[in-house]
């Protein structure tokens, strides 16, 4: 696996050379809104977490099955809303940013 990075990353960086283009300067470039986007997927995922243990223990307390799929889902649900709501708000500044270069 590692062997397949080095080769993938070699082969990316002759492509861009043969191109004319400098690898170094495509190296790091910025993410302006990565922090919104983890912070909202772990707001999503804690959510999801805290009603999940809310719900095993009040409305499943009386099974005696483990309830451990709905932890599982409950995360994955709001982590993925977390994102979508990421995204929306990602789209609106870009689409607000936009317009405000038009006027």
């Amino acid at each position: 696996m590692i062997f397949g990075i080095y080769y993938i990353r070699n082969r990316e960086r002759m492509a861009m050379i043969e191109r004319g283009m400098d690898p170094r300067s495509y190296k790091a470039q910025p993410a302006p809104y990565q922090n919104l986007k983890w912070g909202l997927l772990l707001i999503g995922a804690g959510l999801g977490l805290f009603l999940a243990y809310l719900l095993d223990r009040t409305v499943f307390a009386n099974t005696e099955n483990n309830n451990e799929a709905i932890y599982f889902g409950l995360i994955a649900i709001f982590g993925g809303l977390g994102l979508v709501l990421s995204y929306r708000i990602e789209k609106k500044e870009l689409y607000d940013n936009d317009h405000k270069k038009d006027n």
